[in-house]
């Protein structure tokens, strides 16, 4: 059996080894205290997420995908990063995946020992038909996952870029991935849960990946989600109406019906608005920029190049 005690994921930490004799007052502050330390971390491995961030952008414009692979809250944390990307950005649900050992019933609850087979990794990858122009991302924070290590070895003969995220020390767990991101929060407060520092500085990651991306893809349009999807549910089709009030300065009325003439799409309405055109030519007109808004709403800008 593998001695994982080096591992910083797996140390004691010092200042919570009395949690169990505090108050509760104190024992929120012993957590508030530790995961204030999780900003510096991920703003140390700043180079490496955006190196990641690039290769993701560059496969979502190959027409590639993003594909999260790991195993228990790691796992859980990829699936859940994936699903929230077709809401938000009416993204394809394909784009964006989660890989999770144990298949769905791992995210309800823990189905111990799926994470220890480098073969049903690889397997995973097998039946996704990973390929060149995709990005798998193994989340593994402490870092031995074999799951996740057989996955990302299998991408890279598949032609596939690979990310690695680990808490960890690269002398301690090496890998081979393109890109390795290393989040160093250090000992948890409860010896071994990385649930707790790991998992928020994973979701933080995570967050700052997809996000950036598909801004860079044309999803966002200043700081708004313009390529929501409103037919999701009320709650968006009112942000929907207030992002097309907030950049034409319309009524609430006539923005309500200029994003149900656009079909609800409020890019396709903004640019209805801007340029004075009907449903299908504004559509036309985002297809020349590959999606993205600014060209088309800039006051000086005239017909877009092809």
């Amino acid at each position: 059996m593998q001695d994982r005690g080096h591992l910083l994921t797996e140390l004691r930490n010092p200042r919570s080894t009395h949690i169990d004799r505090v108050s509760i007052a104190e024992a929120v502050d012993i957590l508030n205290a530790e995961d204030a330390t999780i900003p510096a971390a991920v703003a140390a491995a700043k180079p490496q997420i955006i190196r990641a961030i690039e290769l993701v952008v560059a496969a979502f414009e190959a027409g590639g995908r993003l594909i999260y692979v790991g195993a228990g809250t790691s796992g859980r944390l990829g699936v859940l990063d994936a699903s929230e990307c077709p809401p938000t950005f009416l993204s394809d649900p394909r784009m964006v995946q989660g890989i999770i050992a144990g298949g769905w019933d791992a995210l309800r609850m823990a189905v111990e020992g799926a994470e220890d087979h480098e073969s049903d990794g690889a397997a995973a990858i097998d039946e996704k038909e990973v390929g060149p122009h995709d990005v798998v991302f193994g989340i593994t924070t402490g870092g031995t996952t074999p799951y996740v290590h057989g996955a990302l070895r299998r991408a890279r003969e598949r032609g596939a870029k690979t990310v690695f995220f680990a808490c960890v020390k690269a002398e301690h767990v090496a890998s081979e991935a393109d890109v390795e991101i290393r989040v160093l929060v250090g000992p948890e407060v409860i010896t071994g849960s990385t649930r707790l520092k790991a998992g928020t500085a994973t979701k933080l990651v995570l967050n700052m990946v997809t996000t950036i991306a598909m801004v860079r893809i044309g999803k966002v349009y200043e700081n708004l989600m313009v390529d929501v999807n409103t037919r999701a549910n009320r709650k968006l089709v009112d942000r929907g109406t207030r992002m097309i009030m907030t950049v034409t300065g319309l009524e609430r009325s006539a923005a309500a019906e200029l994003l149900t003439r656009s079909g609800g799409h409020v890019k396709t309405a903004l640019v209805m608005h801007a340029r004075g055109v009907d449903r299908a030519e504004a559509e036309r007109l985002l297809a020349t920029t590959r999606g993205h808004l600014a060209p088309l709403l800039a006051p000086a800008a005239g017909p877009p190049h092809p």
